[in-house]
């Protein structure tokens, strides 16, 4: 009789540890399938932002082989549009500067027929080509102190003829909207200071 009842009582307690087991088995496989739903959507979410990044690398590829082409043609030109240089930016913009001694005279504000005409030319790709995207018009001076012009500072000249740019291109058509100026009168200097004396106009990635 106490021999029956001890087998009972094992099989009971057998009974009770297998039990135990496939409940730990079943809590193992439950998180196993949520770990590998969490890295699948991971895995997802990577391929995307990769694609992504493919595509914008691509853009940029065909944005700067525009830009060389551009370049070499006003290059080879040796019209209207010398002294202007295109590039891009670390963050996908695009800079077009213009030669300060193209479109201005020394210590002036008003807008040379040559800066005109190099302008018209740029007027022309921002409505078509950049067509909705904000730009800057950044004015820059040489390292020079004034001393024949009427202007308080380098600061002061190169705000206005950033200023001069930005009105002559929304009077081409350039949405008063998407452009505004600023102005680093002798910041960001260039290798020389006739290159120092520029304006750039910055097309923002948006």
């Amino acid at each position: 009789m106490v021999g029956t009842r001890l087998l009972a009582a094992a099989a009971l307690a057998g009974l009770v540890l297998l039990g135990g087991c496939n409940k730990v088995k079943r809590g193992d496989y439950d998180s196993a399938v949520s770990e590998n739903t969490e890295l699948r959507e991971r895995l997802g979410e990577a391929q995307a932002s990769l694609t992504e990044v493919n595509e914008q690398n691509r853009q940029l590829t065909a944005a700067n082989q525009q830009l060389m082409e551009e370049n070499q043609r006003l290059a080879s030109s040796g019209g209207a549009g010398t002294g202007t240089d295109y590039s891009t930016g670390g963050t996908g913009e695009v800079v077009i500067s213009i030669a300060g001694d193209v479109l201005f005279r020394s210590g002036q504000v008003t807008i040379s027929d040559e800066g005109r005409r190099a302008l018209d030319r740029v007027a022309g790709q921002l409505n078509s080509q950049y067509a909705g995207r904000t730009i800057r018009v950044e004015g820059y001076t040489d390292s020079d102190p004034i001393r024949k012009s009427n202007w308080k500072s380098n600061e002061h000249l190169s705000a206005e003829r950033a200023l001069s740019v930005e009105k002559y291109l929304v009077s081409k058509g350039v949405s008063n909207d998407r452009i505004y100026s600023a102005a680093f009168g002798p910041a960001k200097p260039k290798s020389s200071k006739s290159a120092s004396r520029r304006v750039e106009i910055v097309i923002l990635a948006n």
